[in-house]
Order: structure tokens, then C-alpha cells, then sequence
């Protein structure tokens, strides 16, 4: 039978509690409070994408941080036009693990959204990330294959390659990942030295989720849609880039220990900027 309430909330309550007292109701404060939040951004000749992404990027955002420093193009100035208040990091090594490295290292925030700049990873699901590391995940990573996601970026091969990656650290490790190989991915910057990132290719985001099992960490998985890069190529070589991603997965699958971050002090200096 349904209900239909045509009074006030204290009006009604008083109609099937006689004498009770809305006073009585504790006031529920309607704000909440977001952890400081650092979005890291890896460019490489990106100046024509980044105009149909950093526009986008959510107001809630405390920091934005491209890093760059081999780019040939005019990234870093078209950056500081369309956001004056972004953050360059320059990073003279070659790879997207050595940028992103470079970029949790200068990270303030306390947690760091980490995401594409070709124009593939939408700013507007960051929320989703930010959500699950609020309740209570360490580790959020986006997924192209689970309900609500997918992908019009990704080849046949490439998504061949990465179904099978998958399989294996599901296999080795015991996890349920529905997408390793996927750039897109949040966590709390206080785990960085836990994460202790090492390898300067693609293979970072690979193992960073790896290293996350290992430590145990409580990792999350959301669904994320991976629209085509806008506008240049991919600099992803699947063959050579896959093998490198597999000898990750067994090398840390073999090791005994645990990763320890032999630079400690150094994961608190920030980097050169421009």
C-alpha cells in the first residue's frame, strides 16, 4: 500500500507519533568536507588535446600538474594559458612511469587522480575515483570491461593483449581485475612510498596495481568509458611495451619481498619546474 505524505516532515512524523518533537531530530550537516585532491597528467606533445581536457577538469581539483620536458610542441604554454594556476613539472627522462614518478613526487594533495591528456579519459568521472577512496579504498582503478564502461580507443590487438595480461595476474596474484593495462587510476598520495615506483615505461600502471596486492592494499575497481584520442597517435608500442608489462608481472610475482623505497628522501623533493 502506498503512502502519500501531503504535510511538512514534522507535520507527518507528529501524525504517527503524537507528541514527538522535531526538535528532537539532530541536525544533519548537508556539506561534505573532499580530501585535497592532485590531478597528474603526463604530456607529450599534447598541445592540440589539452584544450579539450583541462577546461574540464572539476573545480573541486586543489591542484593540477602537467609533466613534461621532452615535448617539441607548444604543450607547456598552451597549458599555462588555459589554466594559469597549473602546476609544471619538468622531467628530462624518457617514459610515461618516469612522468608519472615525477608527478607523485610533487604532488601536495592527499590523494592523486592520475589520467591521460589526449582527450580519452573523461575528467568528469574523477568523481567516481574520488568516491571509492573515500569508502574506504586504497587504490581505485578505472575498467573498460565492466558494466557501464568501455572503450572505442583500444584495437582488437591491443585488447587481446590486455585480456590475457589480466588473466595472468588474476591467476598469479589471486585478484579479480577486470582491466590491468588502463591509465586511469586514483589513490591516497600517503601510499606512494608503499607503491615505491620504479619503472619508467607503461609498465607503471601495471605495477602499480601489482604492488597494491602485494601490500595488501584495498583496491577498487569503477567503471570508465575511453573515448579515441582526439588528436596525434599513441605512443604505446603493444608488442615490445607487452612483453615489458609481463616481465613486470612475473618479476614481482617471484620476488620475496615486498618493494621498499630505497629513495625515501628524495619521493619528497619536488622535481624542476619551468
Amino acid at each position: 500500500m502506498d503512502t502519500h505524505f501531503s504535510a511538512a516532515p514534522a507535520e507527518a512524523i507528529e501524525e504517527f507519533a503524537p507528541g514527538f518533537s522535531s526538535g528532537s531530530l539532530p541536525t544533519i550537516n548537508p556539506t561534505l568536507t573532499l580530501p585535497l585532491v592532485s590531478f597528474v597528467i603526463p604530456t607529450l606533445n599534447e598541445a592540440k588535446n589539452l584544450p579539450h581536457l583541462l577546461p574540464r577538469i572539476p573545480e573541486w581539483a586543489y591542484e593540477v600538474i602537467i609533466i613534461d620536458g621532452r615535448s617539441t610542441d607548444d604543450t607547456v604554454e598552451v597549458a599555462r594559458q588555459l589554466r594559469p594556476d597549473v602546476r609544471i613539472v619538468m622531467e628530462p627522462r624518457r617514459g610515461k612511469g618516469a612522468a608519472l614518478q615525477a608527478g607523485f613526487r610533487a604532488a601536495r594533495g592527499e590523494v592523486i587522480i592520475a589520467l591521460d591528456a589526449d582527450g580519452s579519459n573523461a575528467p568528469e568521472e574523477a568523481i567516481l575515483f574520488l568516491s571509492a577512496l573515500m569508502a574506504g579504498a586504497d587504490l581505485v582503478k578505472g575498467s573498460r570491461t565492466i558494466q557501464g564502461a568501455g572503450s572505442v580507443d583500444i584495437s582488437w590487438f591491443r585488447s587481446l593483449g590486455n585480456r590475457g595480461l589480466t588473466l595472468i595476474v588474476r591467476l598469479l596474484y589471486g585478484c579479480a581485475f577486470s582491466d590491468l593495462c588502463y591509465g586511469y587510476f586514483a589513490f591516497w598520495s600517503k601510499d606512494v612510498n608503499r607503491l615505491a615506483c620504479d619503472r619508467d615505461g607503461f609498465e607503471i600502471e601495471t605495477l602499480i596495481n601489482v604492488r597494491a596486492l602485494k601490500n595488501k592494499l584495498k583496491i577498487a575497481e569503477v567503471a570508465s568509458f575511453e573515448s579515441a584520442r582526439i588528436h596525434g597517435f599513441s605512443h604505446l608500442r603493444a608488442i615490445p611495451d607487452g612483453f615489458c608489462i609481463l616481465r613486470t608481472i612475473l618479476r614481482e610475482r617471484l620476488s620475496p619481498y615486498l618493494p621498499i623505497a630505497e629513495r625515501v628522501g628524495e619521493l619528497g623533493k619536488e622535481p624542476p619546474r619551468a
